[in-house]
């Protein structure tokens, strides 16, 4: 799937879908006298001024952010990094805390909060439930379409946080964004700046059976691939983390490179594959 324009839905979003269209080279269209934000409104729109897009996808920039929006006409959805909307609330604040099968796969427990490396960040949703219960976590996405969604749901988080909810406002302090690609950050990560754990959670293999993949999921597969170097990337974690690596996989996947962990985490659709160096000390 391409991405094929930015289009703004008002004045004050022309200077970034500017600069938005620059770095991805392509065209900026004015959505601005739309009804609505909808994929199908969008679809018209791009239709009318470059011919057929379908399975094709555009960024939408508007009052409630960035969107990217996917044109495929058995998928058509619309996809958003959010860290302030109901259903992320709702999980910060009743999920189960650090009783979820997540935390306890990189460590977390009372009075312990690690520093955490999320080296395939995605849309930030697992960086976001570490950073709620307390850790400081560093997001790496190499994926530009990706990284720019999970930069703007950072930005709009900032802003609501700053006037409606300080507790949040904590929350998005402790995240961290990285522009780089995640294998050339960590050779050169020097020992002195190693992590205390490094989460990886890569494209998960193609399933047969459509239906088990949400439909953002299946979009943002089409746009990063099937994750090629996620091996070589787990050999390096490896060496990098200070006490353990965390491989997030379908419940009833291989394991990754082949390399069985020491222990396994399984919920009911994912297990969290962990490689310990050390155990990690109660005074972290």
């Amino acid at each position: 799937m391409n991405l094929r324009a930015v289009v703004y839905l008002d004045s004050a979003s022309i200077e970034p879908a500017a600069q938005l269209c620059v770095d991805f080279d392509v065209p900026c269209m004015d959505g601005s006298t739309l009804a609505a934000s909808k994929p199908k409104s969008i679809q018209r729109l791009l239709e009318q001024e470059l011919g057929s897009v379908a399975n094709e996808c555009a960024f939408v920039l508007g009052k409630a952010g960035l969107q990217l929006v996917s044109f495929d006409p058995n998928n058509a959805v619309a996809i958003a990094a959010n860290f302030h909307g109901a259903t992320t609330t709702y999980r910060r604040l009743k999920g189960g805390g650090k009783g979820q099968t997540i935390a306890k796969a990189v460590g977390i427990r009372a009075g312990v909060t690690p520093r955490i490396l999320d080296a395939t960040a995605g849309l930030g949703g697992d960086s976001f439930v570490f950073a709620s219960l307390g850790c400081e976590v560093s997001m790496i996405e190499r994926v530009p379409v990706v990284r720019h969604l999970l930069a703007d749901g950072l930005e709009q988080a900032t802003r609501y946080a700053a006037v409606e909810d300080a507790e949040l406002m904590n929350v998005l302090q402790r995240m961290q964004l990285i522009e780089a690609d995640s294998l050339e950050y960590l050779k050169q990560l020097p020992e002195e700046a190693s992590p205390d754990v490094i989460y990886l959670d890569p494209m998960f293999p193609e399933r047969t059976k459509q239906s088990l993949v949400k439909k953002e999921m299946r979009v943002v597969h089409s746009l990063v691939g099937s994750d090629p170097d996620a091996d070589q990337l787990l050999s390096l974690a490896i060496d990098k983390a200070r006490y353990r690596v965390v491989v997030k996989r379908p419940r009833l996947a291989p394991y990754l490179s082949g390399v069985e962990p020491n222990h396994v985490l399984s919920g009911k659709s994912n297990r969290y594959d962990l490689y310990t160096k050390l155990k990690i000390p109660d005074d972290l």
